[in-house]
């Protein structure tokens, strides 16, 4: 199983169970329905109106493939070869070579979710009605879908441009029932024998077929849409946190006065402190910071939680904002247009997909730069305002939980090396003729892997605040607080005491951030996050 498949966000607590494709929504299908086929198996059905456009836009690129002018796509060659062209007997030829010769990926194998979110994005654009592909392949995509079949992607092959060409070649020779493909078993086999027991045909190609297959940018969109997911989550749980660090801390919670973030309206940075807030409603540690040492101020990493916070909730809803407008697009080369066109385009450009991808990564970079900040300074004795050294039971003979911060300063430092931004790279192809590219589909592959960096980063910030909180004696946590140390202790994340082997303690907290438990128990008491 690969580490997203546990992840809950809101899109994975829909519970659907079935997606209709193409059925009259503006967008054919939604965020929550790419989450639930790619991470929870929905089983996919082919709405009448989506038949219905697939014929009528065969209906055209069958007579543009009988007249003697060449069009693109259809009976010519491709990409810096298309000015050849390809006399009637020879494009069933040219559509299967396509796919053959694009397959051409290389190294590990790409997750199993990114996969049949890539082939679920691309049937969505092929019932549009714009890809002149015949219903009978859309058929055949759903049913390898729900027969549990994976075709063997791999990691590199995309330059983000002409679609993900690479990743989605492998997909479409699975169609064809060759290649490799994961079965419903979890074994890699040859794609025909899958599909033979599955009672599936391979597909027959016909003009235009095998270019519509493989010119999208649906696996940087799928990546991008179950991101998200997962950082709707996270960031919740990173509010969390915060809020259990500035209590263990004895800090104000004054700074996150609904009247204070009002007059900067960031609407990420109100949503950020009003969660905080609703966390340490009825806390016996806060306001407390005069009684060791005057404190005028808590420190930036604590007082401006809600800033950072906010500001990346903030690039996250541009970042849906891209999603849902690529989620609504056609992406093809060329496209079937309603009035019989059919025109080329560079709408397989994945530049809108790849800036927000890579965007995304420097937030949640940032995220993890000040939750490993505070995590810090829980340790350090000098700044944490009474607590031992390091959280250690006996400090000096215990090391309590100094390296578990090795470790998070470990991932926060792999995280900003991955917001180095991809799509400020272009290298050109295919004879200079795609002589800029978007690097979209290394964006995403970057962020997958930031994502699951700052699950970690968040888990080790709640081992040590809610230890925090429990060395405070004599001091009573707001209820959400006590909810949520209540709620990672049952699930065998262990409290105070003697050094122990702490990387098992590690993986629980980072499964019980990741699988959302420690949102669902901090909502048991304030209600909804935002």
């Amino acid at each position: 199983m690969d580490m997203h498949t546990v992840v809950s966000g809101e899109g994975a607590k829909r519970g659907l169970e079935r997606v209709v494709v193409g059925d009259g929504r503006a967008t054919g299908v939604t965020a929550a329905d790419v989450v639930a086929v790619a991470r929870r198996n929905a089983r996919i059905e082919l709405a009448d109106e989506a038949v219905a456009a697939l014929a009528a836009s065969r209906e055209i690129v069958d007579a543009l493939a009988a007249k003697p002018e060449p069009v693109y796509g259809v009976s010519t060659g491709f990409g810096a070869l298309a000015t050849r062209h390809i006399s009637t007997e020879l494009r069933g030829r040219l559509q299967r070579n396509i796919v053959r010769s694009h397959a051409a990926g290389m190294g590990p194998r790409v997750e199993r979710e990114v996969v049949r979110a890539l082939m679920f994005l691309r049937l969505k654009t092929v019932c549009s009605g714009h890809t002149g592909v015949r219903p009978e392949v859309a058929q055949t995509m759903a049913d390898v879908l729900n027969a549990g079949i994976t075709p063997v992607v791999h990691e590199y092959g995309s330059l983000g441009c002409s679609g993900d060409l690479a990743p989605l070649s492998h997909c479409a020779l699975a169609l064809m029932g060759e290649g490799d493909a994961e079965g419903p078993d979890g074994t890699v086999r040859p794609a025909g024998e899958l599909l033979a027991e599955a009672g599936i045909a391979p597909v027959e190609l016909r003009e235009k077929e095998g270019l519509a297959l493989l010119n999208g940018t649906d696996g940087m969109l799928g990546m991008l849409v179950m991101a998200l997911d997962d950082l709707d989550t996270l960031y919740k749980s990173a509010d969390v946190t915060a809020a259990l660090s500035l209590e263990a801390l004895l800090g104000t919670d004054k700074v996150l006065a609904p009247e204070l973030h009002a007059i900067r309206p960031h609407p990420g940075q109100a949503a950020s402190a009003a969660n905080m807030l609703a966390v340490l409603k009825g806390s016996g540690l806060t306001g407390h910071h005069q009684d060791d040492a005057p404190r005028v101020q808590d420190a930036y990493s604590v007082r401006c939680a809600p800033q950072v916070a906010g500001a990346g909730r903030d690039t996250m809803a541009h970042a849906r904002l891209v999603a849902e407008r690529e989620l609504a697009a056609a992406v093809d080369n060329p496209v079937v247009l309603p009035d019989g066109r059919v025109e080329s385009n560079g709408n397989f450009h994945g530049a809108p997909v790849a800036y927000v991808l890579d965007f995304l990564a420097i937030a949640a970079a940032d995220l993890g730069s000040i939750a490993e900040r505070r995590t810090d300074r829980l340790l350090d004795k000098n700044r944490s305002h009474g607590l031992p050294p390091f959280l250690a039971d006996d400090a000096g003979v215990d090391s309590g939980l100094m390296i578990a911060q090795y470790t998070q300063a470990a991932l926060v430092s792999e995280m900003k090396r991955l917001a180095v931004p991809a799509s400020a790279d272009s290298i050109p192809s295919s004879a200079m003729q795609e002589d800029h590219v978007s690097m979209g589909w290394s964006a995403a592959r970057k962020l997958r892997t930031a994502v699951d960096n700052l699950a970690r980063i968040v888990a080790i910030e709640l081992y040590a605040a809610t230890r925090g909180i429990e060395l405070r004696e004599g001091l009573t946590p707001a209820p959400a607080s006590r909810a949520a140390i209540a709620a990672v202790r049952s699930a065998g994340v262990e409290g105070p005491g003697p050094d122990r082997f702490l990387a098992p303690d590690l993986a629980a907290a980072e499964a019980f951030v990741r699988g959302g438990a420690l949102v669902e128990a901090v909502e048991s008491v304030t209600g909804p996050l935002a």
